[in-house]
Formats: structure tokens, sequence, C-alpha cells
């Protein structure tokens, strides 16, 4: 029988703190009965023998102390059942598309449960995006947590809804029978605008990707307790496609710097004693309880693949949202400013990007044998010619070499057709890579000394440099 509870003695922002005669167990959930008769929902955040601190989770508006406090004995639930693709929930997993009622098939609490790591299968497999930054360069892995490290006003969520609406897994590198290449989506959104919104839902329904997706809404004037909660019941999902339904899924979850913000506004509300620049101390293992239910697990067909999304805070990627995120995430994305700002779409800079695990799912079996080469040399020759305009804003282009002046051309170029491809262009890896080997081909084949002889014998193009040096 629930016990019913009239002894509220604070509330404070999101929490509201409650005297208790019985322990009461973390997590648990909370129905909280205004005067006037509204219900809202919490869960405990802190208890003691005699005391709970309850999050609200739509707010804690109208709550007085003669409200009622009503303990359910059981942690969030969230209801699961493969009818979710197609459908977009708010922030606390209630439909919020017109639709039918949820008739789930079970309940899972939204905790997730840890995977055992000896069962846990080592990321692997090739997935293509249709980016070229990406795939060619920084190449995203089924079972890889890959975050996107943005800023505000960078066209990140184009990005996010081009690779939502991409995602593949081609058949040739597909480990199981290929019978599903396509992802299930789980697109999680966190303090966004309502302009954003609709942006995000226009894009999916117009693309047609929403039929394989599903999305949680969770807007900039909703509860910040709510922002908690919504990787949690997304993740939650995912979780369910992949290992029960045997899906591919790749979660999205944009901006991660918002739940930050929400876990920041709890802590000070609770008087914690602040860590870095203000943000809870315990801010890594709470990131790492999101990012490490990524994965694969032996013997199960499917996976979830993670691409959460963070604006830095003044472009600064110390501070301590990327910087945590850079230690429990496998490599990032850069969305850089100055390329968006000459019109280069998407603006990844592949500097100072990184996918720690591309070695694991390219090449032979996976992509093409001469994949990790030309990522290698296309990366050696755009650093040097990036380092080469600075020195030519000092000296100009005249006082170079000739050798020097094809590296600034390589450059520009690369920016120009490479990562260049704007949000609405799907590149197979054939494409990408051919687009590679044009550019190599500005370069003399003694240049090319990250590049096996064979493929460039195989690869290499005459009549692009012959084009060039004409050009020249």
């Amino acid at each position: 029988m629930q016990k019913e509870y009239k002894t509220i003695t604070e509330i404070s922002g999101p929490l509201v703190f409650a005297e208790v005669d019985e322990p009461i167990g973390y997590d648990e959930i909370v129905e909280i009965e205004t005067p006037n008769g509204s219900i809202r929902r919490g869960q405990i955040l802190e208890t003691s023998s005699s005391a709970v601190a309850i999050q609200v989770f739509e707010g804690t508006s109208g709550i007085d102390k003669n409200s009622s406090v009503r303990f359910l004995g059981e942690t969030l639930q969230m209801d699961l059942t493969e009818d979710l693709l197609g459908r977009v929930l708010s922030g606390a997993g209630d439909p919020i598309d017109g639709g039918p009622p949820i008739e789930p098939e079970l309940q899972r609490p939204i905790v997730g449960s840890a995977i055992n790591p000896y069962s846990r299968e080592y990321p692997q497999e090739f997935i293509q995006t249709g980016v070229s930054a990406v795939d060619g360069m920084n190449t995203l892995i089924r079972g890889q947590k890959l975050p996107l490290f943005s800023a505000s006003g960078l066209p990140h969520n184009d990005l996010a809804l081009q690779v939502a609406r991409q995602a593949t897994v081609p058949e040739e590198g597909d480990g199981d029978d290929g019978d599903d290449t396509e992802f299930a989506v789980i697109f999680a959104a966190m303090g966004i605008t309502q302009e954003e919104a609709n942006e995000f839902m226009d894009d999916f329904e117009r693309t047609g990707a929403l039929e394989r997706s599903v999305v949680f809404m969770n807007l900039a004037d909703d509860p910040a307790v709510e922002r908690i909660v919504t990787p949690r019941l997304a993740l939650t999902t995912a979780e369910y496609l992949a290992f029960e339904q045997d899906y591919h899924v790749l979660t999205i979850m944009t901006d991660m710097t918002n739940y930050c913000e929400a876990l920041r506004e709890i802590g000070a509300a609770r008087e914690e004693v602040p860590g870095r620049r203000g943000y809870p101390g315990y801010m890594y293992t709470d990131l790492a309880s999101l990012y490490e239910r990524a994965g694969r697990i032996k013997g199960q067909e499917g996976s979830i693949t993670q691409l959460p999304i963070l604006t830095m805070p003044s472009e600064d990627i110390t501070h301590p949202i990327p910087d945590l995120t850079g230690y429990i995430t496998e490599g990032q994305i850069i969305v850089d400013g100055a390329l968006n700002s000459q019109g280069v779409e998407p603006p990844v800079d592949v500097l100072p990007s990184l996918s720690r695990l591309m070695d694991d799912g390219i090449g032979e079996g996976f992509t093409r044998e001469d994949h990790g080469d030309v990522a290698d040399q296309l990366y050696a020759a755009y650093a040097e010619g990036n380092d080469l305009r600075d020195l030519v804003n000092i000296v100009g282009r005249e006082a170079l070499s000739e050798r020097d002046n094809r590296y600034l051309d390589f450059a520009d170029r690369f920016e120009e057709e490479f990562i260049q491809q704007g949000f609405d262009t799907n590149r197979e890896i054939e494409g990408t890579l051919s687009i590679g080997w044009d550019l190599l081909s500005m370069l003399p084949p003694e240049e090319l000394n990250r590049v096996d002889e064979e493929f460039i014998e195989t690869y290499y193009r005459e009549d692009e440099r012959a084009e060039v040096e004409a050009e020249a």
C-alpha cells in the first residue's frame, strides 16, 4: 500500500524536501498532489532515514507545504515497444505527436543495466554517414561513441540531421547477413528552442527519416529536471531496439551542454559544493553513465552507436563539458567557425578531429584496401598546406616554391571539393575515396610517402596531375 505524507519542509527550485519515518529508495518515483488536485511526478534524488530530496519533473509551481507526497516503490520505467519507431515523445517520454497511446510490450528502468565487460564486443564495422569529412577521415564505427564538438550558431544540427537520415552499414561491410543495413535512429533533443524543434521535425517528415526514428523533445522552457531524464529514456529505448529487436541503433543526443547546465542547476539547488566552473564534481561519472551505454554485445546482432553533440562555451575545448566528454568517448568531430564563415557545408575541421577506432572499421572487407593510406596522406598534405597559409600572410605566394604553392592549392581544393558537399548530398565511400585520389593526384607521386606504391599504381591519376601542371 502506498504511504502518503504531508510533511514537505522546503521547496527550492526544482527540488522538494520532505520528512519521512522510514527509508525510501534512491531514484524511487514519487507523486505529489497539490491542493488543487493536480499530480506531479518526481524522483528521489537524496535519501536518509528521516528525510528525502525529490526532483520534480514538471516543475514545483503550485506545490506548497499542504501538498501530499506518495512514494510508489519503483524507479522510473520506460514503456517499450517496436511501435515507438515513427513516434515523437516529450522529454519525459509521453507522446506529443497526436498518435495513439503507446501499448508497451514491456517496461525497463531508465537507469539501464551495465554491460558485463566480458560480454562486450569490440566496436567494428564501418558506418557510412554519407559525409566525406567523417567517412573518409574520421570514420564512425558501429558501437562507437563519437561526439560532435561545436559552438553556438554553427550548423551542427544540420550535420546531425544529415547523418540521421543517411547512416547505413554497407552490406559488404556488414558482419551479419546484411538484412538490416539501415539504422534505427534515436534522436534526443535537450533544451532546444521551439524553432529548432520545428526544424528538426520538418526535416524528419520531409525526408521520411521519421519512419525509422524515435524522437524525444525537451524544449528550453521545459523543466531542467526533465532534461536529466530525457537521455536516459532515449538510451533505454535504444537498448531495447538493439539488444531485443536486433536493430543497429544510432543515438544522437543534442545538446549535451544543456544537459550539463541542468546538472549544475540542480546541484546549486541542493547546495552542493561546486567543482570546476561551478559544475558538480560528479559530472564525469554522470556523463560516463550515459556514454558507456553505447556498444555491442557478444552473440547479439544489434548495436548502439552514439553521436552526442555539445556546444563548447566560447569555443573553448578545455571547458569541463568537452574536456570530460573527450576522456570518455572515442574521439571527436570538430565543427569549425572559420570554415562555416567561408560557406563550407558541413564545416568540419578534420585536423583536430579524431576517430580513435577508425582503423578497426576500414580497409579490405569494410571499405576499401587503400582507405587508411588515402586518409593519412590527405591529412598530411592538408596540414602542410594549412601551415603554409600562415607563411603566405607574411611573405606572399611569390616567395614560395612551386612545391609549396602546389600544397596551398591542394588545401584550397580539399576544402572546396572534399569537405564541401552541402547538407543534402549523400556520398558513397567509393565517391569519397575517388575525390581523395583526384586531390592526391595534384601532387607528384614521390610526395605520396604515406601511400603504398601498389595503390599509387592502381589509383593515381596522371591526367589530373597533367591538368594541374598545365594550369601552373
